[in-house]
């Protein structure tokens, strides 16, 4: 097998490649039937038959509408610990334009970021989980919907998912295209950045562009917008810390009417921090600065700062934990302790203002597999499945560990 030539250890991952073509297939099935959040029908049929067939010793299913959870006890319970893992199912709105035969069946639906993947790792980490039950403690495993913009994490949680299942710690992962199968990083604190949605609203007075005289030109202070909230993070943000800015869509007038100016424009855009200092700054300065902006042309605008999720903060201890469970499965030489953050987003996010965690990323580039995610011809790399579900399966082990004779 691919991953033959991986130097990783423990007993987990022996015995999870032993069931690598069944969990491939089951990855291959649910990326062919890709579904947008809350939709998880199909795919939280398929992880419930799972996890009875693996033997786990209690499924519960509509927990954030389509959220799914595993509960399976160890051999030992003197000690009352509880720990959580956790996987994404939803897929993209995006069309697929891979020729495999597991290639999406629904036109304009793809599992372009690998939550197929994310999901078939749980599944096997269940079953390692239920047939060895080497710890002392209760593992709970969750399948959660809509993480691509619809907050199924804070959704599971409104729906009691830690009253019901008190974890005293969670852990998630991602696969990672730009780094190397058999590769495992993670930091110590900002994993992820909080994205969060911008609107602008322009209301100026339209009219014909041979008097524009005689207008208050809102695709005038658009343009003058665009290019002046970007001197936010060049002059406000300290340079130690980081923003994104950015402005993504325009809509004013209308193509057709070449000659007519337009009485009003939208601009959407998103705006990406880690410091909730830095993000409070920033919405306060595009407000400012949008609102005088329109002021000095005659024109008004408004912003509407939504904020969608937070940063993905790992706790110190776990993310330390974390670090050491992976570096006993693939080497320290492969483990990525101070991995640098990214700009994108997570609602893993929201479980982890709730509860210790950490949230790691998984290599898995490669051949086409290096193709980065939410591409039209991404695919999830199967070589990492038993690698990610034996990762899964030793955070539980190694966190309630069963004590020795």
């Amino acid at each position: 097998m691919a991953f033959s030539r991986w130097k990783i250890g423990g007993r987990a991952f022996a015995h999870i490649a032993q069931y690598h073509p069944e969990l491939t297939a089951l990855r291959r099935d649910l990326h062919a039937h890709p579904e947008l959040g809350f939709e998880e029908v199909y795919t939280a049929a398929r992880v419930v038959e799972a996890l009875k067939v693996c033997g786990v010793d209690e499924v519960h299913t509509g927990i954030g509408r389509t959220g799914v959870v595993g509960v399976i006890r160890g051999c030992g319970q003197s000690s009352g610990a509880m720990v959580g893992l956790r996987a994404d199912m939803d897929a993209l709105p995006m069309a697929e334009h891979n020729d495999f035969s597991w290639k999406s069946c629904k036109q304009g639906l793809m599992h372009g970021c690998g939550h197929d993947g994310h999901t078939a790792m749980l599944v096997g980490a269940a079953r390692y989980l239920a047939e060895t039950r080497n710890f002392d403690g209760t593992a709970v495993l969750i399948f959660q919907p809509g993480e691509e913009g619809f907050a199924g994490a804070r959704v599971m949680m409104e729906d009691g998912l830690f009253e019901r299942f008190p974890v005293q710690s969670i852990y998630a992962m991602h696969n990672w295209p730009a780094m190397q199968p058999g590769t495992v990083g993670i930091n110590s604190g900002a994993m992820m950045a909080a994205a969060d949605r911008v609107t602008i609203h322009i209301a100026g007075r339209g009219g014909h562009g041979a008097h524009a005289y005689q207008t208050v030109d809102v695709v005038l202070v658009a343009a003058h917008i665009i290019t002046a909230v970007q001197g936010i993070v060049a002059r406000n943000v300290r340079p130690l810390d980081s923003a994104v800015i950015s402005l993504c869509a325009v809509q004013a007038g209308d193509l057709g009417a070449f000659s007519v100016l337009p009485g009003t424009a939208t601009l959407v855009g998103t705006v990406r921090s880690f410091d909730p200092v830095v993000q409070a700054m920033v919405e306060q300065r595009l407000k400012e600065l949008c609102s005088a902006i329109a002021l000095g042309f005659g024109a008004t605008a408004t912003v509407q700062y939504e904020r969608i999720y937070p940063a993905t903060i790992n706790t110190e201890s776990e993310a330390l934990f974390a670090g050491d469970v992976a570096e006993r499965l693939v080497g320290a030489d492969n483990v990525v302790r101070d991995l640098e953050p990214s700009m994108g987003a997570e609602d893993f996010s929201f479980m982890l203002q709730s509860k210790p965690g950490a949230y790691l990323r998984l290599g898995q580039g490669g051949g086409p597999s290096a193709c980065a995610l939410h591409n039209s011809r991404y695919d999830f790399n199967d070589d990492i499945l038993p690698l990610g579900a034996a990762l899964h399966a030793s955070l539980v082990e190694q966190a309630m560990p069963l004590a020795t004779p």
